[in-house]
């Protein structure tokens, strides 16, 4: 069953903008991409860093220590065709941003390699 939580004021995270929340049990990373919303599981698949706290340029999320970086749209890692971050369905409700943590959206057949 679908659990929908809120997660933040849209206007906590401007376009071009990465925060961390706790969406449940679950830390996740809201990207703003111009004005588009996307949450991945907030744990770095390299060393568990946290990705809400990194940076976003164009689509690009990067973990702030390691550097590992994701397409924030997909969870995709930009090098590693392997490692991808889990995603959430995420939803804009009257400026208020909630998530889907029960609802996956990571292909099951990509594994994510943890160091």
């Amino acid at each position: 069953m679908a659990e929908w939580i809120h997660v933040a004021a849209a206007h906590e995270c401007p376009p071009g903008s990465v925060i961390e929340k706790l969406a449940g049990d679950r830390i996740v990373a809201i990207a703003n991409v111009d004005g588009s919303w996307h949450a991945l599981d907030g744990l770095c698949a390299h060393q568990g860093g946290p990705l809400g706290q990194g940076s976003l340029c164009g689509t690009t999320l990067t973990c702030p220590w390691h550097g590992w970086e994701y397409d924030a749209t997909t969870g995709q890692h930009c090098t590693a065709v392997t490692v991808r971050q889990q995603s959430f369905p995420i939803e804009d409700r009257d400026g208020q941003l909630f998530v889907c943590v029960h609802a996956s959206t990571a292909p099951s057949d990509l594994t994510v390699e943890r160091s």
